[in-house]
C-alpha cells in the first residue's frame, strides 16, 4: 500500500471515530476522578409471580410484568439477569429493573444522568446497533494506532521520535501494569 494512501486512511479513520474517542476519554476520565453519574429510581408498582420469572427471565415474561403495572409503551433490546434482579437493556436511556423477592416483583423505572449514560456506552451497555459500531470502532482504533506507528517508523525524519515516544509509552505501561 502506498504511503500516501495509508496516510489518508489513517486520517479518515481517526476523524470518523473522533466522537467515540472523546466519549471514551471524557466518560472514563470523569469516572476515574469519582464522577460516576447517578440513576434516579422510581417505584412503578409490584406484582405476584416472582419465582416463575426468575426461573425463566424471558423478554416476554418481563413485558408481561411491565404490562401488569401499566407500562405498555416501552421497548428494550434484551434482559440482563443479576442475582434476583432483572434489568432491561440498554441502560443508556430510561430502563426498568425488576427486583424479585419470593413471590413479589417490584418494578422500578430508572433514569440515568448524562454521565451515567456515557459510562454505560463506555462499558458496552448501549443499544445493539451501538455494540456493532463499537466493534468497528475497536478495529478502527487498532488500525489508527498501528498505521500511525508504522508511518512514524517508516519515515527517516520521524523514526527516532517515534521510537522514543512509543518505547517510553510502552515502558510506562508495563511498569504500571506490573506494579
Amino acid at each position: 500500500m502506498a504511503r500516501t494512501v495509508l496516510i489518508k486512511l489513517h486520517l479518515y479513520f481517526s476523524a470518523f471515530f473522533a466522537a467515540a474517542i472523546v466519549l471514551v476519554a471524557v466518560s472514563g476520565g470523569l469516572y476515574l476522578v469519582g464522577i460516576k453519574g447517578s440513576v434516579d429510581q422510581t417505584l412503578v408498582g409490584s406484582v405476584d409471580s416472582g419465582e416463575a420469572l426468575l426461573a425463566d427471565p424471558s423478554p416476554a415474561g418481563v413485558e408481561a410484568v411491565l404490562a401488569a403495572v401499566g407500562v405498555t409503551d416501552f421497548t428494550f433490546d434484551y434482559v440482563k439477569k443479576s442475582g434476583s434482579r432483572l434489568m432491561t437493556r440498554p441502560t443508556t436511556r430510561p430502563f426498568y429493573t425488576l427486583d424479585i423477592e419470593a413471590e413479589r416483583v417490584a418494578v422500578h423505572l430508572n433514569t440515568p444522568s448524562l454521565q451515567k449514560r456515557m459510562i454505560e456506552l463506555h462499558m458496552g451497555h448501549g443499544p445493539s446497533a451501538y455494540k456493532t459500531y463499537q466493534q468497528f470502532f475497536a478495529l478502527g482504533m487498532l488500525f489508527v494506532m498501528l498505521s500511525g506507528l508504522w508511518l512514524g517508523l517508516s519515515s527517516d525524519r520521524l523514526r527516532a521520535t517515534t521510537l522514543l515516544t512509543s518505547g517510553s509509552g510502552l515502558l510506562l505501561f508495563v511498569v504500571l501494569v506490573l506494579s
